[in-house]
């Protein structure tokens, strides 16, 4: 009751109360109080999502106080010295390399920045699994790289806690604590009940208690201390678990529990039956599998009990009888902590709970107690892990935790010695494997005991295994840990047997006939595994074997090896030949082996001997690593071509550089070691022999190969002699040191291609594990690479695509250091390694060293390190000189399937062997043994002697067709030229003895027989019944053979001699004195063909052995004499003939494509050069005399040319599109900056754009709109510019091109619904075809014609011409197809831009409003040439490429169409400039309607074009200087009327009074003072124009006048209106532009247009009044023009000041200013909200034109399915729209229905884009992309720059 009662009391008081009894020692009242209190708040059986018990435990936590208060008090103790912020996916955090310790050390931006890491190589990333800021925490990062917040050791002055502050929270957390529990066993179910839903429900209600807890840790160190004691006391949980005995609830709650416990054991129901129960106890589920302890033998036994009962796809199962009771026991939770982590395991790791848990880590007793609870529930996790549906979510919540607690040295160690914890994950990993195992088919199919991993199997597919491996590799990368597994032999032998699943998995087998059905493509799989599960933890294991002092590990782990790879021998079947037409890549237990014999012998020093098995097993170890390279060159051949693209994918797979120095390296130098111990015989017999090519090895010209088909030959061949060259010249571990390996990869990148700095980080094989010595980013890579590459710095394209920064390869390394084995070996493409070469040509061409096709440069190589001197040996062994023998006798004859790159593999090879002679002292040895029948070739084995060794005869077992076999013998033995220019003689006299002299060679038989003898020698006990006999078989030819003796009498030498002669090609006998020449010329020799190799050759072999030389002298002598002519001639002429031919073949294809090129050029030329009718016409006379000719066209369609007519129109290629660029100008010349904190802000209302709106809004308030739509333009924002590429086409050809594309649809991006086409010609974009007028060229003349007539005059003839227009009616007989063009080309003008920018009017789609449109077009386009001409006329000369613009025909269209709309005489501006009236003002007034806008407030050179436009066309040149004169006069008062409002009462006094001084003067009407005077006088009139109080005034004559001012001032005002109406006068009459200095802007403008000017000061500047020419009396004119404005009686004096002071004076339009750094934008922007969703965006954008940041994408800010960016782009750039994307750093560009990505004008210190942030280094702003950005925008180049547009659907 009590209770009850409490709890509807005040909550506050009742803490209050509570707290203050509980501090009352003397008796239990108050806890008694609090509990019961407790019992009924957090009534279990209450719904959980009551929000009520929440707020009873924040008020009785606080004890009274109010939350937020507790909470600030609480964290003013906080002692913690780490900053623990944890984050979960996605979250933007550092990595800093310099400063951490371990790889896996992450900051929170806040302390990043406030850290100090200048200099230090760190990057930004996106979390991808969450994590915690380490700062502060000195096992993962040095202490240099705490920010400053944690750099102090924060907890010591930190004052102690009050003890009553807590106290409440010590007797509530746990009840809450229980509750959360309580809830948690209530909802959970077994997944079998199909209630999957229901968990996310439960932890939907639960959701904010959980989050109240997150808060509690987020107090800091004191209130996480008492949390910890809640957490792990033992004695809490065992009173809150269970419950008391009279409670039903947590009776039944608790059994709960152990039902969820018990149903968790991780033996399944068959085994338990198995194991005899044994799992009845509740939390008893042990490790899965074997028991870490089994003994090293016991697991052995296991294996191979398990090995029996494979056959059915069953799983290997270890016994589970041993059970090791310290982990059986550990799972009786004791504590809150770990109940809590088994139900966060149950309910799949919720988001909340994994950061509660983290949260709390700071503390590090609990830190402690957490780490070991994790790994008591190890296997538990995993197991949830593999049934779970969400593995992905889950692995990464799962390694979130795990990589806070493993990283940290000294807990890995703790957990290890006390948790066992390396037994726990080696067992678990074991089992987790296990599920997914099936037989193994290599070798033996049907008897093989082996079982690997399925790689199909979700597990691996998904990589569900990936955060147990990635925690196993965190923790072997700490010494104390790796040491401790390493010591212990069993989690060796059961590590081995893990990494024996993997051997051999992923098997292919070589489709023979049908294409394989199904491509599977779960190779990847395989790859990964092999390199995560099996290569990572193997190289984190080498890093600690790199001292003499750890030669024990490596000799046990070779030692392991070794016999597990017995074992799978043995299970696989294996004797000694592998079973034809299998492959498999993965052999991670001979890799295992590889890797830890070079650590030995490089590191440790110890001997290779002492770790090497037997010969017999060698041969076994070196066959499957040998199989893959024959594999590589067979799918090359296309051997594979019926197993599908996949295939393929494997051989590039195992090259690709994050692949190979786990794979392919380890297997090359695998098979370097066993090279150089095996017999070199029985290696170079295997190697031929594996490559399939043995049958091609004969001396005669046809042969018969069973198993390759002819085309294969080749490029087999050629892959066994690069892998022999690969083999014996490769030096990555036979004795480089690491940074030579580092220059030499980094080389062979660069040689290939230019790379950024970024690829070629990820180009270069790092050992993976993090913590080895060469770490991209190290600064040895900085440094090797500025030694090997130069630094080009990206450049702009001619096109517009943009470069990165690239680094190419500096002069000497392409001269000394370019080696193209090492290419071969790097290359996943087989073009990169013809792109090296082909760059390399280059190089030697530029610099001129060789011109032609040079052939791969030999490279000296590093000395063999000691140990592997027995490599050597292959190169001096007579099979291989055998082989190259036949070789070059092969290609001597030019046999069939030889080519140039098997010519120059057996040259390296022989260099090779010239440059590693075994001891010299063999040079005269005995020939060796008789009885063998190759021994008889060579008289030893050094390469020396046996290049001069001349062989005579040799049998060859040849086809009966061969052209060897003779049909009839003749009669003497006297050579005969025979098929194919062969020298081959039919023995018959001496035939016996030749016989015996003839040698012979199988290199079969010969293999066989080596390997007999060391099979005998090993185990002469071996039972040779166990040899397979169908090896033999195998290579039986069909077609019977014949055996014939081959002439030859050849050696080595002269083979050599005879090639230099045929390469040659010039008949050019090899010199002796060649063999002379100093070293100095050595690099010559090194780069160079293949005559240049031979020459080589033959000058090492000289000075190695006098033999040779004497031999290559005699033999020089011999071919010196004129060869006779029948000798050589068949296959040398052929040779030459050939050679020739081709030379000239080629020449001609140069000459016809050199003229095809010319031919194209002035095709180009003279299209480009169409004679649209605004070409340069210059004045003279001659084209007043020709006849009258009409001006021609050029369709690009149809290509005829003629003029244009009214009945078949021809229409310049025009795109038309919307433009607010001039809107967006501002007055000052600064461009605006991009905000970058809350305090800056961006203010649109000084944009033109703005500007104009007001002005016209302010002018509908007071006058009539007709009249208003005629005193302004618009087309500021949303105006319509149109830009063509020069091109004509006829309009009906246009039509039927559109329709074809209509049918094609081939245009990407453009909708050719929407009129979009591009040029036919040019391919430059457009939309739209305007139509050009017919006329003659001359009629140009008439209307240019000077006048004399006076200004009068033609006033009056002008004020005629336009009464006329009435007079212009279109009628409807006149309609031709030109009319239609031009109606259809004024509807496209309207549907460019959207309708809001066309009515402005009151009245919407009225006749007024279409007229201000029309004539705002010709505006835009005026307005928008002088912005691209720089703003000003200074230039002169033709508009930008006078060719492309189309402004001529454009007035002519619009001229057509506003004839339509016929002026009131009555209000015709003409005559209110060119008249004095007195009576009409007054009239206006009384009828009620709202007066016209005065001449003073109307904008003058809208008024130009409307007269111009609205005149008969074509107007004469006098009446438009007329009309320009008549306007200059209106500018010039309203310039005067602006300085009036301007100047201050008491300046206006002054120049009132001094100007009426010259009133009397003879030209008052041109002298500014008397003007300005007068115009000062009649303003005052009026009470509406100046203020009586001079304030406002003030602030805008801040300055004193002067004479100089005012004129500078008046100029200015002036010079936007004659700028306009020159160019305006360019394009209507072709008038040159002359160019000028600034200051004479204004002069010589005024000349151009006509104005001459008083010739009052011939010498001094030219002033603004001097050009005036009033058509009536001045004085007069103005009087009635400020009449007009006094006159106003409804306006106030600001409004028609706003509309007097107007300037005409516009900056260039600017993109914002951009910061320096990018960091700086996007610390700013990524968090920001949206201002209009007020969220903050998933990918934030930000306008480049006004600032406005929007949502790309975002569902939130969307209206009426438009996105925002899409509607931002409408709103401010009439539907374009520049955006840079924050989170990815590329802008995009948005123009209508299409968008394009345009890259990033943000590059990193090594010039290049980081699209998406991928790499998170810091970035700088590249002024000079960012300008080319900005020009684009203002010329309107975006669509023709830019070619991967796509449509965006609205949905930006």
């Amino acid at each position: 009751m009590m209770a009850a009662s409490l709890v509807r009391r005040d909550k506050k008081a009742t803490a209050a109360q509570l707290k203050a009894d509980l501090n009352r020692t003397d008796d239990g009242s108050g806890a008694r109080m609090l509990q019961d209190l407790l019992d009924c708040v957090l009534n279990p059986e209450m719904q959980a999502g009551d929000t009520e018990a929440l707020e009873w435990c924040k008020c009785l936590l606080a004890g009274g106080d109010a939350f937020d208060e507790f909470c600030k008090t609480v964290r003013s103790y906080d002692n913690a010295t780490l900053c623990g912020l944890v984050w979960t996916a996605n979250f933007v955090a550092y990595r800093c390399r310099t400063c951490g310790i371990s790889p896996c050390m992450s900051l929170c931006a806040e302390c990043f920045n406030n850290g100090d890491h200048t200099g230090h190589d760190f990057n930004m990333f996106r979390s991808q699994a969450g994590g915690a800021c380490d700062c502060g925490d000195s096992n993962v990062m040095r202490e240099s790289g705490f920010c400053r917040r944690h750099r102090s050791k924060t907890g010591e002055n930190v004052p102690s806690i009050p003890r009553d502050l807590l106290l409440m929270s010590e007797m509530v957390l746990p009840r809450f604590i229980i509750h959360i529990v309580q809830h948690l066993r209530e909802g959970y179910t077994e997944p079998e009940a199909g209630a999957e839903r229901d968990l996310q429900k439960v932890l939907q209600q639960l959701e904010p208690h959980i989050s109240f807890l997150e808060e509690l840790t987020k107090m800091g160190g004191a209130m996480r201390t008492v949390l910890t004691k809640i957490l792990t006391n033992q004695q809490t949980f065992k009173d809150l678990s269970m419950g008391q005995e009279d409670n039903v609830y947590a009776k039944k709650n608790y059994d709960k529990y152990l039902a969820a416990l018990k149903s968790s054991g991780l033996v399944s129901a068959e085994e338990k039956a198995g194991a005899g129960g044994a799992d009845a106890l509740p939390g008893a589920h042990s490790l899965p599998g074997a028991a870490a302890e089994a003994s090293a033998g016991s697991v052995k036994e296991e294996d191979q009990d398990g090995g029996q009962n494979v056959g059915q796809r069953k799983r290997v199962k270890l016994s589970s009888s041993t059970k090791d009771k310290s982990i059986m026991d550990a799972l009786k939770h004791k504590c809150f902590l770990e109940e809590l982590l088994f139900w966060t395991i149950k309910y799949e790791f919720p988001q909340k709970m994994v950061t509660f848990l983290l949260n709390m880590l700071p503390d590090q007793d609990y830190k402690i107690a957490f780490t070991k609870t994790f790994v008591q529930h190890y296997a538990f996790i995993m197991e949830t892990l593999m049934r779970s549906h969400e593995s992905d979510t889950m692995s990464n919540r799962i390694v979130h935790i795990s990589v806070q607690l493993f990283s940290n040295e000294e807990l890995a160690r703790h957990m290890t010695e006390e948790c066992q914890l390396l037994d726990i994950m080696v067992t678990v990993l074991h089992y987790m494997m296990e599920s997914c195992l099936i037989k193994c088919e290599l070798q033996d199919e049907e008897n093989s005991r082996h079982v690997v991993v399925n790689c199909g199997e979700p597990l691996l597919k998904n990589n569900t295994y990936w955060p147990l491996v990635s925690d196993f590799i965190n923790i072997l990368s700490h010494q104390s840990v790796a040491k401790r597994f390493l010591e212990d032999h069993s989690l060796l032998i059961l590590w081995m047997s893990f990494v024996s699943f993997f051997q051999g998995m992923n098997l292919n087998k070589r489709e023979l006939n049908e294409h394989v059905e199904f491509e599977s493509q779960t190779y990847y799989a395989a790859f990964a595994a092999e390199l995560e599960a099996c290569a990572q933890p193997m190289w984190g294991l080498l890093t600690h074997c790199k001292v003499k002092e750890t030669q024990e590990y490596t000799k046990t782990v070779v030692r392991y090896c070794l016999e597990t790879l017995q074992m799978w021998f043995d299970a696989i079947g294996f004797v000694d030949e592998p079973a034809p037409n299998q492959l498999t890549f993965h052999l991670p237990l001979h890799r295992y082996y590889a890797m830890f014999l070079s650590k030995a012998v490089k590191c440790q020093g110890i001997d290779l001997d002492s770790l090497l098995p037997d010969q017999e097993m060698l041969m076994k170890i070196m066959v499957h690593p040998l199989q893959i390279q024959a594999s590589l060159s067979e799918i090359h051949s296309n051997m594979w071509v019926r197993n599908g693209l996949q295939i393929k994918g494997q051989a590039m797979t195992y090259v690709q550089s994050h692949f190979c120095n786990s794979m392919i390296d380890p297997d090359i130098f695998l098979l370097q070691v066993c090279a150089s111990r095996l017999d070199p015989d029985y290696f170079i017999s295997c190697v031929f022999e594996r490559f399939k090519v043995v049958d091609l090895l004969t001396m005669a010209s046809k042969h018969q190969n069973a198993v390759l088909e002819p085309e294969q030959e080749r490029p087999m061949l050629e892959g066994a002699l690069t892998f022999l060259v690969l083999l014996t010249s490769l030096r990555i571990h036979l004795g480089m040191a690491d940074d030579e390996i580092l220059r030499a990869e980094m080389v062979s990148q660069l040689c290939m291609n230019d790379r950024t700095h970024s690829s070629l980080l990820d180009l270069i094989p790092e050992n993976p594990n993090p913590k080895s010595g060469i770490i991209p980013g190290s600064c040895s890579f900085e440094a090797m690479l500025s030694a090997v590459a130069d630094f080009k710095a990206p450049v702009f394209e001619p096109g517009g695509s943009m470069q990165q920064g690239m680094y190419t390869p500096k002069a000497e390394v392409w001269e000394k250091e370019f080696d193209p084995i090492m290419v071969v070996l790097r290359t996943v493409y087989r073009r990169d390694v013809q792109s090296a070469m082909d760059r390399y040509a280059a190089f030697l061409k530029q610099t001129g060293m060789h011109s032609g096709n040079p052939w791969p440069p030999y490279k000296e190589r590093t000395p063999l390190h000691p140990c592997y001197r027995g490599l050597v040996k292959l190169l001096h062994c007579k099979t291989l000189h055998i082989v190259i023998f036949t070789l070059l006798y092969k290609i001597s004859m030019d046999h069939p399937n030889m080519s140039e790159h098997v010519l120059c593999m057996v040259l390296y090879l022989i260099e090779l062997g010239l440059d590693n002679l075994v001891q010299e002292d063999r040079e005269d040895e005995e020939p060796s043994i008789e009885e063998h029948c190759h021994d008889s070739w060579f008289p030893g084995t050094s390469l020396l002697s046996n290049l001069h060794h001349v062989i005579n005869f040799v049998r060859v077992r040849v086809p009966e067709n061969a052209p060897e076999v003779k049909k009839e013998p003749p009669p003497s033995t006297s050579s005969d030229p025979a098929a194919a220019g062969q020298t081959s003689r039919r023995l018959t006299g001496n035939w016996r003895e030749n016989l015996r002299e003839a040698q012979v060679f199988s290199l079969v038989a010969e293999r066989r027989r080596k390997f007999q003898e060391i099979i005998n020698r090993s185990s002469r006990e071996a039972d040779q019944a166990v040899r397979p006999k169908a090896s033999s078989g195998r290579w039986a030819p069909t077609p019977p053979l014949v055996t014939e003796i081959l002439e030859v009498r050849e050696s080595m030498l002269s083979l050599l001699l005879k090639l230099h002669r045929k390469l040659s090609a010039l008949q050019d006998p090899f010199s002796p004195e060649r063999l002379d020449e100093p070293p100095a010329s050595a690099t010559r020799r090194t780069h160079g063909d293949g005559v240049t190799a031979i020459e080589r050759i033959l000058a090492k072999a000289a000075a190695h052995s006098r033999h040779s030389r004497r031999s290559i002298l005699e033999l020089c002598a011999r071919n010196a004499p004129p060869v006779p002519p029948r000798k050589h001639s068949p296959s040398d002429k052929k040779t030459m003939d050939k050679e020739e031919r081709r030379q000239k073949a080629r020449e001609r294809q140069q000459k016809l494509l050199a003229e095809f090129a010319s031919r194209q050029k002035s095709f180009m030329e003279t299209a480009m050069d169409v004679e649209s009718p605004d070409g340069d016409v210059a004045m003279d006379l001659d084209a007043l005399e020709q006849p009258e000719s009409e001006v021609l066209y050029d369709c690009v369609i149809c290509g005829q040319s003629g003029p244009s007519t009214d009945d078949r129109p021809t229409g310049l290629v025009v795109l038309l599109q919307a433009t607010s660029v001039l809107g967006h100008r501002c007055r000052n010349t600064e461009p605006k900056k991009l905000p970058t904190s809350d305090e800056e802000h961006i203010y649109p209302a000084d944009t033109c754009g703005a500007v104009h709106d007001v002005r016209l809004t302010l002018l509908q308030r007071f006058f009539k709109d007709s009249s208003c739509l005629q005193s302004v333009s618009i087309g500021w924002d949303g105006g319509v510019y149109v830009q063509t590429c020069g091109h004509t086409l006829h309009i009906d050809c246009h039509k039927s091109y559109m329709e074809s594309l209509r049918n094609d649809q081939v245009l990407q991006g453009s909708s050719v619904e929407k009129g979009e086409f591009t040029c036919p010609l040019c391919r430059q974009f457009a939309n739209s075809v305007l139509p050009c007028q017919p006329g003659q060229a001359t009629e140009r003349g008439v209307w240019h014609g000077h006048t004399n007539k006076g200004l009068t005059v033609l006033v009056k003839e002008v004020e005629e011409l336009q009464d006329q227009l009435g007079a212009f009616p279109v009628s409807a007989a006149t309609e031709s197809n030109l009319t239609k063009e031009m109606e259809s080309v004024i509807k496209d003008i309207k549907n460019t831009t959207q309708k809001k920018y066309m009515d402005y009017g009151k009245t919407p789609g009225s006749p007024d409003n279409d007229f201000l449109f029309m004539y705002s077009v010709a505006r835009t386009n005026l307005e928008l040439e002088l912005v691209h001409r720089g703003g000003d006329l200074c230039c002169g000369g033709a508009s930008a490429a006078a060719k492309r613009s189309c402004l001529n025909q454009l007035f002519h269209v619009l001229a057509v169409h506003m004839r339509l709309y016929s002026i009131d005489s009555a209000y015709n501006p003409w005559t209110r400039l060119t008249q004095i009236t007195c009576s009409r003002h007054a009239d206006s007034t009384c009828n009620g309607d709202s007066p016209e806008v005065p001449m003073l407030f109307r904008d003058v050179p809208s008024l130009l074009i409307i007269f111009v436009l609205t005149m008969p066309q074509p107007l004469r040149k006098e009446h438009f200087t007329c009309m320009v004169k008549v306007l200059y006069t209106l500018q010039f008062t309203q310039a005067l009327t602006a300085l009036c409002v301007r100047l201050g009462p008491d300046e206006r006094q002054a120049w009132s009074t001094s100007g009426a001084l010259k009133k009397g003067l003879a030209n008052a009407d041109r002298c500014w003072e008397a003007l300005l005077s007068h115009a000062i006088n009649e303003l005052s009139r009026g009470r509406n124009v100046y203020e009586d109080d001079g304030d406002h005034m003030s602030m805008l004559s801040s300055s004193v006048w002067s004479p100089q001012s005012i004129e500078y001032s008046l100029q200015q005002f002036c010079l936007p209106f004659l700028r306009l109406s020159c160019l305006l006068q360019h394009h209507l009459y072709g008038d040159n532009l002359a160019g000028c200095p600034k200051e004479d802007e204004f002069s010589v403008l005024a000349g151009c247009l006509g104005f001459s000017p008083l010739a009052l000061l011939p010498s001094g500047p030219s002033y603004s009044a001097s050009f005036l020419e009033w058509p009536v009396c001045a004085f007069d004119l103005m009087s009635q023009w400020c009449a007009e404005v006094t006159g106003l009686a409804g306006m106030q004096a600001d409004d028609s000041q706003t509309l007097l002071v107007q300037d005409p004076q516009w900056a260039a339009p600017h993109l914002l200013q951009l910061p320096e750094n990018y960091n700086t934008i996007f610390q700013y922007y990524h968090r920001k909200a949206c201002s209009y969703c007020k969220k903050v965006p998933k990918d934030p954008a930000l306008c480049l034109v006004c600032g406005t940041f929007v949502c790309l994408k975002g569902m939130c800010c969307k209206q009426q399915s438009f996105c925002e960016c899409v509607l931002h782009s409408q709103a401010c750039g009439a539907a374009t729209g520049i955006f840079l994307l924050i989170n990815a750093s590329v802008i995009i560009i948005i123009r209508g229905h299409r968008f394009c990505l345009w890259g990033s004008v943000y590059l990193d210190a090594h010039g290049e884009e980081d699209r998406d942030l991928r790499r998170g280094k810091p970035l700088f702003l590249c002024e000079e992309r960012y300008r080319v950005l900005g020009q684009q925008w203002v010329s309107h180049t975006f669509d023709h720059i830019n070619k991967r547009w796509g449509p965006h659907y609205n949905g930006l």
